[in-house]
């Protein structure tokens, strides 16, 4: 999977061009059902910050402008969206209105925390990613002007969102009459939590003490989760093991301190923020609800280690799956090498390794260049130097900038194999545009290419990584096998998007790649229903979903991750949410087999790569 953002900053930089407002989106009806009734009564007398936010997701005064709204500063942001937040240390009594607001001032705000200020100014609504992205807004006050009447005044106190006060339920269904859109939806924040959230928006919350569920990450965020019952696992983390398993709980953490004037704790999963965090609650792109905190509490570390999955025996054959995040020889040979030791100690070296990610031989330099032998022996020379074997490696060059990826990176799949233990069953004349078929040989299921591509015209694999088909021998027995890195989750929404459910568009393409590699798997089927099979790789989806219901439709495979407990089916930690993208499914023949999620890195600070390998050690 690759990188989700280049700034490190909280929030990209953003102007009055870029900010979508919702006064602009009427046409696309984001604003559908938001009145202006109430906006008229309340512009004509004074205006309250709790008047601006109203009792939805939309300000009913959107587009107007307000004069003199009274509050005190309670949180200051120099960088990214800069801007500072202010609240109405009284309030209106009503749960569903929150009494805090940002201010975007473009240039470094001239306030303090403590000041009580009066705000003039456009009322607006910014959608983070645009209206397009289905993110819910941030009600703001922009273009604003700013009186400052007393400095040193108390902030007002934090509210407590902590497991008593998060509901269990984590959105109310979208309006079928406004394309699935919660936007016009009265806020009952004691039912739902993402209802709860909306109402302390732009309010100084805290979080007491809790665990963190997603690491610290290069762009200085965190998650935490203020549930520490809610679907655990032994290592700490927060499972997303349904649609319907939000995890209610999450909130990521940022600092309003620089990062030149503060450092940003470095923490991973298991770990915990003792003291808990506190700060405006603010809405972003990359995580939804954020603490943009002014106290930050201390990270104690619970000394999660790298797990190593056993050695297999002399009968098993062990094979890997693992994402080695755009590997190419302009990487730091630090990364070589720490990748490689985690090959030899951590997966014990497995027999064969489908590797996905490998770029070609000069990285995301888009000149043409196509081939990975460079890339490719870099990475096994580290193996070799960290005490593995001496793997020797199969692949097939992609068509220039035709599989999608890093543009000029040609990323492709690869297998390396032991020839000590396995050898490779080679059929020559596989290309990047020509199919391996399936014929019956001796009894036997066996490749007309091998390595080859499975249906590479077909229109799933446009832009994208074409699956890598090879034929292997352990101890006289085939065994075939499949490398695939299905598409990204890229343009999916949010799980806080406006859209409840949220709109997941990249599936489409994904169902399409799982039927064409599960018939390909019943054509070798159908030549030898004996065969055994493995399908593995990133592919990019949960192991509910309908992307591996459709790998395994017909009983043609079956998912091995399936086999572990519920809780320890993971190989990827996304806002907090440890679940599934990489998976190794078995034909029907293959069903004397130990499978392990072998958790390395997602749920570091320091990462090799942003996936954990998985191995399958099988008895033929």
């Amino acid at each position: 999977m690759t990188s989700r953002r280049s700034l490190p900053k909280a929030r990209l930089p953003r102007t009055t061009a870029v900010a979508t407002l919702l006064t602009t989106a009427l046409a696309a009806g984001l604003l559908s059902g938001a009145g202006s009734a109430t906006a008229a009564d309340a512009v004509a007398g004074e205006v309250r910050i709790h008047d601006i936010q109203g009792s939805t997701r939309l300000s009913p005064l959107a587009g107007q402008q307000v004069a003199d709204v009274a509050g005190v500063v309670t949180g200051v942001r120099t960088y990214g969206s800069k801007g500072f937040w202010f609240q109405d240390p009284k309030g209106d009594g009503n749960p569903a209105t929150s009494e805090g607001i940002f201010v975007f001032t473009s240039s470094n705000p001239t306030v303090a925390p403590g000041d009580a200020v009066q705000v003039s100014g456009t009322v607006t609504e910014y959608v983070p990613g645009g209206a397009a992205s289905g993110n819910q807004s941030l009600t703001q006050l922009s273009k604003a002007t700013v009186t400052v009447l007393s400095s040193g005044n108390a902030i007002p106190a934090p509210v407590t969102v902590s497991a008593r006060t998060v509901p269990s339920r984590y959105a109310p269904a979208g309006d079928p009459a406004a394309g699935g859109s919660i936007n016009a939806r009265p806020l009952e924040p004691r039912r739902y939590a993402l209802d709860l959230y909306e109402s302390l928006e732009g309010v100084n919350v805290r979080v007491g003490t809790s665990r963190v569920v997603g690491a610290t990450d290069a762009h200085a965020e965190l998650w935490v989760t203020v549930k520490p019952h809610e679907n655990g696992n032994r290592r700490g983390g927060t499972v997303y093991g349904s649609y319907d398993a939000q995890n209610t709980g999450r909130l990521q953490i940022q600092q309003l301190a620089p990062l030149a004037q503060q450092p940003f704790p470095k923490a991973n999963v298991g770990d915990v923020l003792s003291g808990g965090a506190s700060g405006p609650l603010d809405f972003n792109q990359y995580g939804g609800y954020t603490i943009a905190a002014n106290t930050l509490g201390k990270v104690v570390d619970r000394g999660l280690e790298r797990e190593r999955t056993r050695a297999q025996g002399r009968g098993e054959l062990a094979v890997a799956t693992y994402n080695v995040e755009n590997l190419d020889p302009t990487d730091p040979q630090e990364k070589f090498d720490a990748l490689a030791k985690a090959v030899v100690d951590n997966l014990a070296s497995p027999d064969i390794i489908a590797l996905e990610e490998i770029q070609d031989d000069n990285g995301a330099k888009n000149d043409g260049t196509v081939t990975a032998a460079a890339t490719v022996r870099k990475f096994t020379d580290a193996i070799a130097a960290a005490g593995g074997p001496s793997y020797a490696w199969t692949s097939i060059d992609p068509q220039d900038n035709k599989d999608g990826g890093e543009p000029g990176g040609n990323i492709r799949q690869v297998f390396l194999h032991n020839p000590a233990r396995v050898s490779l069953t080679h059929r020559a004349g596989g290309d990047a545009t020509t199919a391996t078929g399936v014929v019956r040989e001796k009894g036997r299921a066996a490749l007309t290419l091998s390595p080859g591509r499975v249906d590479p015209s077909n229109t799933a694999w446009e832009n994208s990584r074409k699956p890598l088909a090879a034929e292997f021998r352990f101890r006289g027995e085939p065994v075939i096998v499949v490398a695939n890195h299905f598409g990204s989750k890229g343009g999916d929404e949010a799980l806080t998007s406006h859209h409840q459910p949220p709109v997941r568009s990249s599936e489409a393409r994904r169902l399409q790649q799982a039927q064409t590699v599960n018939g390909f798997v019943k054509d070798v089927l159908k030549a030898d229903r004996r065969a055994k099979v493995l399908v593995l790789g990133d592919i990019n989806d949960f192991e509910f979903s309908a992307t591996t219901k459709a790998l395994t439709a017909g009983g043609a495979l079956n998912a091995a991750v399936k086999s572990l407990p519920r809780s320890e089916r993971y190989s990827y930690v996304f806002q907090g949410n440890t679940q599934v993208l990489d998976q190794i499914l078995t034909s029907p023949a293959i069903d004397d087999f130990a499978y392990d999620s072998v958790h390395i890195n997602a749920e570091f600070a320091d990462q090799n790569s942003d996936h954990d390998p998985q191995v399958l050690r099988l008895r033929p």
